[in-house]
């Protein structure tokens, strides 16, 4: 530790899920052809929740944090800087960070802004809230992280339906004092697979059209649109498969820890394959991989903050220990930060 700095902590976790659940039994009886047994095994997902039509991000981010302060209710006055992490915003402009300022009435000397990144958006936001209480720029940041991929899917994509749900969450994070302590980070980027997962269509590079609408079935009997989302299964599961064990191994090797120095492994929670998979890879004990997709889904970027609060509940952190987080996905981007239970 760099004692003239200040550490920063995870101090609280809320969680807002849509009351909307959407079962494989749902799934089965609109498409029957989709064999959502074999899915379910693979995957690991049995069923999901998917927000109403007029609920967006923003909506559970604005749930989250009112559960926050709740629980916490000096915190409101206390925030001095909002991040918002999401990839399915409101508005093309302004950032929801803003709208959702506005809608908790918090103070105008509140800094916020968003980041738009997807599954490994919660590492890197944790990376620069820990940066800004560090060097004295903030005391008191509420992170949320939501989407709402449901919005983007094709109904008939049995690729994408299936795996994920709606979600949110928001983090309060401070100067260290006795919670989860923000440790060393490390973020990487492959932008040049950007292709491998990508809504081709709806930005300023190819706007909305008629043609856009029009829907296409890959190889796979995928349908979508240029408007949905596109993902390149093999290629994400070779991502995931090979990049994301290097990266953890080069992770630790450069904070001079082993495998076995961390307690807990909580990764994005992808789906049941890509765990599986990142368990074998780095040789892990199951119980030391945390996971929840099961009745929640691929919740992208909402999945390590929904997990982690999840996993202090089941009481898998014991003072004392260290976790290890791993968000991976859209850009291709991915990052790995510790934390230690205090």
């Amino acid at each position: 530790m760099n004692h003239g700095l200040i550490e920063a902590e995870i101090r609280a976790i809320a969680a807002a899920l849509p009351k909307g659940v959407v079962t494989n039994d749902d799934l089965d009886r609109e498409h029957p052809e989709w064999n959502l047994e074999l899915i379910a095994r693979r995957l690991g997902v049995v069923r999901r929740h998917i927000a109403r039509s007029d609920e967006t991000a923003l909506d559970l981010g604005d749930q989250a944090c009112r559960s926050l302060f709740e629980s916490h209710p000096n915190l409101r006055q206390d925030v001095d800087t909002l991040i918002f992490c999401t990839q399915s915003a409101d508005y093309i402009l302004p950032p929801n960070a803003t709208v959702l300022h506005g809608r908790l009435e918090l103070p105008q000397r509140v800094a916020a802004f968003d980041i738009n990144l997807a599954c490994s958006g919660f590492v890197y936001a944790l990376h620069i809230a820990r940066s800004m209480i560090r060097c004295g720029a903030a005391q008191h940041i509420l992170l949320v992280a939501g989407d709402t991929y449901s919005k983007y899917i094709n109904k008939s994509d049995r690729s994408a339906r299936v795996l994920f749900g709606d979600g949110a969450a928001a983090t309060w994070i401070a100067p260290s004092a006795n919670g989860l302590r923000i440790g060393a980070a490390m973020c990487e980027t492959s932008g040049r697979d950007f292709e491998t997962f990508i809504i081709p269509a709806g930005g300023c590079r190819r706007a909305r059209s008629n043609e856009t609408l029009i829907e296409h079935t890959d190889e796979s009997g995928n349908v979508r649109c240029s408007e949905n989302i596109h993902m390149a299964g093999r290629g994400l599961l070779d991502f995931m498969s090979s990049t994301i064990p290097r990266h953890v191994e080069e992770f630790l090797r450069r904070n001079e820890l082993r495998k076995d120095d961390i307690d807990l492994y909580v990764f994005h929670q992808a789906s049941g394959v890509v765990l599986e998979s990142l368990q074998c890879a780095l040789g892990l004990e199951p119980d030391r991989v945390y996971r929840n997709l099961r009745d929640i889904g691929n919740t992208v970027s909402a999945s390590i903050p929904i997990a982690l609060r999840d996993a202090q509940s089941d009481h898998r952190m014991s003072r004392g220990g260290r976790v290890l987080l791993c968000g991976f996905g859209v850009g291709l981007s991915w990052g790995s930060v510790l934390l230690d239970v205090l």
